[in-house]
């Protein structure tokens, strides 16, 4: 099957301050962003797909840093799920990231030297806001559809709550309406092992030539193992021993080399991460989703988020998912009927966890086709 040929990767400097929920305000913010697909002359037919925590624009095309397919090129694409050949598909980087829109790594305004830690903390209402200047600003007033995962379904919810009359379908695919305890627990692990880095240096490492990879990494771990189920874990790796440098065969080698596979994989997984994202965006992004809780930006119920609503809904959950497990789906559905919103939910079976949503799971390839067209 063919894949998506994005339009040239570009970026737009929104043209008003943004204001944050903090109450501070960001001036000359950029948003970086690729396209897929033509728009229509009634602009009727753009579907916004936000990215997951640590995901970025290249949503179907090949990482610029990593040399690898985008992140969902399996759904993006000629006669995919999400079918370029009928949709115009958009995908923006967002606020806090490290990728081309504004972030602690981009220059400031002011100076032109990094924002550092001088970048607001933001949250994803925050991010949704950049994202629907992207859109005033390239015309499109009302989406066909919204289909995210993870942090992208979070971005999904909150347009769907803050800016109702911007999205025909809202697609909330492996989410919640609000950080769990357990959820911020993890990621107050990784901030502290980013920020327990001497090479952390307050968040104000670029140009020194150092920069905290180390506890970057170790997040990455931490955050990684949540994204997986133990019967995948146990699946691929179980308790067997990694193969030694020489090609022997592994064993215990009663010290602290990683003597088993999923040691490996796992060391792995975070030395690749620390090339393609930076540290102080892991801190401000994980922060913007442990502060999401939709039902208290509106008065405390969850079905005041969504009073009013015109959009029809799909949410989707996976059985293996203990990151955002089912339940939390559930609590969106039954929020989404409270309000008399056009809602379907699905429980899909998948081995691999809260990652299953950008893994080959034809089931979802189905849903996401069918709700779509």
């Amino acid at each position: 099957m063919a894949t998506a040929r994005p339009l040239p990767l570009t970026s737009l400097q929104l043209p008003h301050p943004l204001p944050l929920d903090s109450g501070q305000v960001l001036h000359g913010v950029t948003i970086a962003y690729e396209t897929y697909g033509t728009l229509a002359p009634d602009r009727g037919n753009a579907v916004l797909v936000p990215h997951a925590l640590t995901g970025d624009q290249h949503l179907a095309s090949q990482h610029p840093i990593t040399g690898k397919p985008g992140w969902w090129a399996r759904m993006v694409g000629p006669g995919k799920p999400i079918d370029t050949d009928r949709f115009f598909v958009i995908c923006a980087n967002v606020i806090g990231s490290c990728m081309g829109s504004s972030g602690p790594s981009a220059p400031h305004p002011d100076d032109g030297l990094p924002y550092g830690m001088r970048f607001p903390v933001i949250t994803i209402r925050d991010m949704v806001r950049g994202t629907i200047g992207l859109l005033d600003a390239l015309g499109i007033e009302r989406l066909h559809g919204v289909v995210g995962g993870s942090m992208g379904g979070m971005q999904a919810l909150s347009l769907a709550a803050n800016f109702p009359d911007r999205a025909g379908r809202i697609m909330a695919i492996a989410t919640t309406a609000r950080h769990s305890a357990q959820n911020i627990a993890f990621h107050e692990v990784g901030r502290q092992a980013i920020m327990a880095d001497p090479d952390w240096q307050g968040g104000e490492y670029y140009g020194t030539g150092r920069s905290p990879d180390k506890g970057l990494s170790v997040a990455r771990m931490a955050a990684h193992i949540t994204y997986l189920s133990e019967a995948g874990l146990t699946g691929k790796f179980g308790r067997r021993y990694q193969a030694r440098l020489d090609g022997t065969a592994g064993g215990r080698s009663f010290g602290f080399d990683a003597d088993f596979q999923v040691e490996s994989y796992l060391r792995h997984q975070g030395l690749a991460f620390t090339d393609r994202f930076d540290a102080n965006s892991y801190l401000y992004i994980t922060r913007a989703t442990d502060y999401f809780d939709l039902a208290e930006e509106h008065g405390g119920r969850l079905a005041d988020a969504f009073a009013g609503t015109r959009a029809r809904f799909c949410v989707v959950s996976f059985d293996t998912d203990w990151l955002y497990p089912t339940a939390e789906s559930r609590a969106v559905v039954h929020a989404l009927n409270a309000a008399a919103a056009a809602v379907s939910f699905v429980e899909l079976s998948a081995p691999y966890g809260h990652d299953s949503f950008l893994l080959d799971v034809p089931a979802l390839d189905r849903v996401v086709k069918g709700f779509l067209e």
